[in-house]
């Protein structure tokens, strides 16, 4: 049986996040850069998900578990990334409505 442990849950965004402080000495990591890292990490959570519900389908595994867990991951992500999407545009309308 295949132990699992307890890991904190992150979602891509908040791991990219994390990832994107500088350290001394680094440079800054710009914001379509951080943005294109968080949306590959999320489709790459998509195709997990997808790959692993071919699989569950198909017989080749019977881990109900790890495929639930791997579609709740995609969900997640995905979602997060649509809302800070929203607050992006939020955002960015905010600006334009601003007065110089």
């Amino acid at each position: 049986m295949k132990e699992m442990g307890i890991q904190g849950v992150g979602t891509p965004v908040a791991r990219a996040l994390q990832g994107a402080k500088p350290t001394e000495g680094a440079s800054q990591t710009d914001f379509g850069t951080l943005l294109e890292k968080t949306v590959g990490e999320v489709e790459r959570l998509q195709q997990e998900a997808a790959h692993a519900a071919k699989e569950m389908a198909s017989g080749e595994t019977e881990g109900i578990h790890e495929t639930m867990i791997a579609l709740k991951k995609a969900e997640l992500s995905f979602k997060m990334m649509m809302q800070v999407r929203n607050k992006i545009v939020k955002a960015y309308e905010e600006v334009m409505r601003m007065q110089v």
